[in-house]
């Protein structure tokens, strides 16, 4: 094999570890070992938020990212743009992702796979309004126009989650 194919098999090792990982972390929280970052109170609703469609939706998103971290770190410094994007919208779905921990069990229904197209639209969303900070002042058209959009994402997945 060649050098590039050889770093091909080597992402799709890397992808598929990962997403073992995923599987093996989410088996863990639902057998009862939670993270100590979630509060007592919601420790209890953790495994049922972990079976909602909002959840598994913001888990592929979150894996895929992680991935590209990975092979982005082969070939980029920390200081790309690609890098720094996937790690604020790692930032960005995990912060989600506490979010939905703190839904009381009577309102789990809310968390239908629309949630979590919205909550993964409104990361990428914000990932555009960071990258767009980086380059422009905020009272540039573009910037203006992207915090719009990010308000409109917000404000839908308020209502929602409350």
């Amino acid at each position: 094999m060649t050098d590039h194919s050889d770093k091909i098999v080597f992402r799709i090792i890397a992808i598929a570890l990962i997403a073992a990982a995923g599987v093996l972390s989410a088996n863990k929280a639902v057998n009862g070992q939670v993270t100590a970052a979630v509060s007592s109170t919601q420790q209890q609703n953790v495994g049922p938020i972990r079976s909602t469609p909002a959840y598994a939706e913001v888990i592929l998103r979150k894996t895929e990212l992680e991935a590209d971290l990975i092979s982005y770190t082969d070939d980029y410094t920390e200081s790309n743009p690609k890098v720094i994007d996937a790690r604020y919208e790692l930032a960005v779905l995990t912060k989600d992702l506490d979010r939905l921990y703190g839904v009381k069990p009577t309102e789990m229904s809310r968390l239908t796979e629309a949630v979590g197209k919205l909550i993964v639209k409104r990361a990428e969303l914000a990932v555009d309004l960071n990258r767009l900070l980086r380059t422009y002042s905020e009272d540039h058209p573009q910037v203006k126009r992207a915090k719009r959009k990010v308000e409109v994402y917000d404000k839908a997945l308020k209502e929602i989650l409350g």
